[in-house]
């Protein structure tokens, strides 16, 4: 990469560290590159642009096509041949989906202030764990049950005994470890980033889904429980404050080369969408506050 990258040679290294570390998932990584580019850009991509697209992350084609099939079988994308090129969109499940992802993502709503508490609940929503037959917990914001009783609850004494219960009811451990891995995976580009420019279009794309993809994996496991509940130590807002930081550093760059690059059946895909904006001026009134 050469001088217009604005970056010095360590710098670049570091960049370069991240995105030659292994390679993600292939069928993960095209989750994130629909999450993050194709929704809020109408939700189509050209296969030409899926395959260049994992290949800066070192997927190859085969892979990224037995990835591809494999979503159009589980019925989160649908695929449509135009001469002889291949098109692939997400199907309204998958949007629907993807809207929730990137909520957490791009604008999740304030922590929870408290634990709801179901009882005689038959079929519970994501995000609630049974402590009995009949009663079931989930942290404040939780879609509800459609049946039972839904109580707020409030700790009045045994915060250390209510986190030994959330220890055992939720992965924490698990999503400890993920938020881990990336503040010290991605903790080096940040001080990159903030001794040069931003990088050039191509590898800032590749550098913002290879962040999404992997921060991506801890922020959606995370049950998001209230504060009293969590070790004294949850890395989950230290990891958050790092994503937003990079994402913004690099965004610009990598629209920009969105706009020049990718395509869908329409062509090149826009640069900026009313959604991309709203998710980077929501991203920004975060890391303001």
């Amino acid at each position: 990469m050469g001088k217009a990258s604005g970056l010095e040679e360590g710098e670049r290294g570091t960049i370069q560290d991240i995105l030659g570390t292994g390679s993600p998932r292939a069928s993960s990584f095209i989750v994130t590159l629909y999450g993050d580019v194709a929704a809020p850009r109408g939700g189509t991509l050209w296969m030409g642009t899926l395959i260049e697209s994992c290949a800066a992350q070192g997927i190859s084609e085969s892979l990224v096509r037995t990835a591809v099939s494999r979503l159009v079988e589980n019925g989160r994308l649908t695929g449509e041949r135009i001469g002889r090129k291949s098109y692939y969109r997400l199907t309204k499940a998958a949007e629907r989906e993807f809207g929730r992802a990137a909520e957490i993502l791009y604008a999740p709503p304030p922590p929870p202030k408290g634990l709801l508490l179901a009882l005689g609940a038959r079929d519970l929503p994501q995000g609630w764990v049974r402590i009995g037959p009949e009663a079931a917990l989930a942290p404040e914001g939780a879609a509800g049950p459609e049946d039972g009783t839904v109580l707020a609850t409030e700790t009045l004494a045994g915060a250390e005994s209510l986190r030994d219960l959330a220890r055992r009811l939720w992965p924490l451990e698990a999503v400890n470890a993920a938020y881990r891995d990336f503040i010290e995976a991605f903790s080096p580009v940040q001080a990159a980033l903030a001794a040069g420019l931003p990088p050039d279009g191509a590898i800032a794309l590749a550098l913002r889904l290879r962040l999404v993809d992997h921060f991506r994996a801890a922020a959606l496991a995370d049950p998001r429980l209230p504060a009293q509940a969590l070790p004294a130590d949850w890395p989950a807002d230290v990891a958050r404050r790092l994503f937003v930081t990079l994402y913004l550093a690099v965004t610009a760059q990598a629209d920009r080369h969105i706009g020049l690059a990718l395509r869908n059946s329409d062509g090149l895909l826009p640069e900026q969408t009313t959604m991309t904006d709203f998710r980077v001026n929501a991203l920004r009134r975060e890391f303001a506050t």
